[in-house]
């Protein structure tokens, strides 16, 4: 059994009180970033490649300390059904099913600058067949706008229906609104929560994503989502920049308040060593550390190996970023 499918037992056998947290890497970034996706190497600068990227997921998987990997269809073609890296490992593949045009980041397009619009690039029968996938991520961004909204909400109606017949499990992903309309709302995480609620209130449990990905909005949005449905896994996403105490006390603050699930991706592809970053995100979601004593262990291992950091320990424990 993968750890994402015991895990996901657990935490429904036993919602609110299960030890038990969902780790996700998320490495599909050139569906979204394209040619940057990759990054720079943190020690040169030097701009990296897909072949790169791609070498940086094939560690992760091995490493086996995330529950999920998030890969773009083309990716996971590769290393899922070519390569089987997946076959005899805990980490369970997954592959981006849709495309926003929020997050399709071409280079000098406006598009970002618009209301979400939803579509998608890859076909059901593409991920599973082509790519070896049986979870995607649906993504969604609410405009706060009648029309845009209900258009999402018709096109996540029609990947629910052909997931289910193509047998493709998937799991939820909501961001603010891209775009400061005219009717701002006045809390985001309430705005996001209510949408959630009402989204899935007319999903058979056949249907349902299997744990959701939100941003971060605080302690009472994430243990009001929380206790809304014990059917409901909450999970956050892990934000994109910020220094290691950060993104640790993010992961920390979040799971003290109720959620089940975070999915790093930028900040694991951005450190300085991600199979030391990610020992120290697991460390974090099972309780075993906190933030602080997290940050100096990856400190430790950093001169360990031999890497240098990008901040020196005192500037890295630093919080530039409130969780909210």
């Amino acid at each position: 059994m993968k750890s994402l499918d015991a895990k996901l037992r657990s935490i429904q056998a036993s919602p609110g009180s299960s030890p038990d947290f969902i780790l996700a890497d998320a490495k599909d970034a050139d569906m979204a970033f394209g040619l940057a996706a990759p990054g720079t190497d943190p020690a040169t600068g030097a701009h990296r490649s897909l072949a790169d990227y791609r070498d940086q997921t094939r560690e992760i998987v091995r490493q086996g300390l995330v529950d999920v990997v998030l890969m773009s269809v083309s990716t996971s073609e590769l290393l899922t059904v070519q390569e089987h890296l997946f076959e005899a490992s805990p980490v369970t593949p997954a592959v981006r099913a849709n495309d926003t045009s929020d997050i399709h980041l071409l280079a000098g397009a406006s598009s970002p600058l618009q209301p979400s619009r939803p579509f998608r690039t890859a076909s059901i029968e593409e991920i599973v067949h082509d790519a070896g996938a049986d979870l995607g991520l649906y993504s969604i961004t609410p405009a706060n706008d009648a029309g845009h909204d209900v258009a999402a909400l018709d096109a996540y109606r029609d990947f629910r229906q052909e997931a289910r017949a193509g047998g493709l499990r998937h799991f939820l992903e909501l961001f603010d609104p891209n775009v400061a309309g005219p009717h701002q709302a006045e809390d985001p995480g309430r705005f996001l929560n209510d949408f959630i609620a009402r989204t899935l209130a007319g999903v058979p449990s056949a249907g349902r994503p299997l744990f959701l990905k939100v941003p971060y909005h605080g302690p009472r949005a994430m243990e009001e989502l929380a206790a809304y449905d014990p059917g409901l896994v909450p999970g956050i996403m892990g934000g994109s920049a910020g220094t290691t105490f950060d993104a640790f006390t993010l992961l920390e603050e979040a799971r003290r308040h109720g959620a089940r699930a975070a999915l790093f991706g930028r900040r694991i592809k951005s450190s300085e060593h991600p199979l030391a970053f990610v020992t120290q995100l697991r460390a974090i979601a099972d309780g075993q550390t906190d933030a602080a004593t997290a940050c100096r262990a990856y400190h430790d291992e950093l001169a360990r190996l031999g890497v240098r950091p990008l901040r020196p320990l005192a500037q890295d424990l630093v919080a530039t970023q409130q969780p909210a």
